[in-house]
């Protein structure tokens, strides 16, 4: 974690508006949600972005959606990110071998091609936002039109997330599996 307290305090769930609380439906209340409650007409809109983003929306395997969170949590060096995504990444069906290669990138020994080509589209994002042509063409043998464009999506939605938990200073939750160092 870069800061070891919130710059923003999260909101108490009971202070937290009923039209956002209702959204988030009966689970706990994750940090991120209650320290983006604090602005609700900014959550409210980024949380249908963030449905679509993770959710049955878009068109992205979830285990190949989990690689690029995770690889975009790491390069953005996003604890809380990391953390949740882990946890997330698993039920997705990424085994643990994985999740920790994923801090290795896309030259690392034993990704598949697609998986070689995700992550280096993510690597290529965040250092320039921009995904070559020849990443583009091996992610487009494998994606349609609709998967290359929730891709790129995902890796922007995750980027701006990880600023924002990264500067806000939101803490994770007690257990949660922490950053690998660099």
């Amino acid at each position: 974690m870069r800061l070891e307290k919130p710059r923003v305090a999260p909101l108490p769930v009971d202070e937290i508006p009923d039209e956002i609380r209702e959204r988030l439906g009966e689970q706990p209340v994750l940090n991120i949600f209650c320290t983006l409650a604090r602005h609700p007409k900014l959550m409210k809109r980024w949380l249908q972005f963030a449905t679509h983003v993770l959710g049955p929306g878009s068109t992205l395997p979830a285990r190949e959606r989990e690689i690029v969170i995770l690889r975009i949590g790491w390069l953005c060096r996003s604890g809380y990110e990391w953390g949740q995504h882990v946890v997330i990444g698993r039920v997705a069906g990424l085994e643990d071998a994985e999740i920790a290669r994923i801090a290795d990138g896309p030259d690392a020994p034993g990704w598949s091609e697609l998986e070689r080509a995700l992550l280096r589209a993510t690597d290529e994002l965040h250092a320039d936002a921009f995904v070559s042509d020849a990443t583009w063409a091996a992610l487009a043998a494998h994606y349609t039109t609709q998967q290359l464009m929730d891709l790129v999506f995902a890796v922007g939605q995750y980027n701006l997330v990880s600023m924002a938990l990264n500067t806000l200073g939101v803490q994770p939750e007690h257990g949660l599996p922490r950053l690998p160092e660099r």
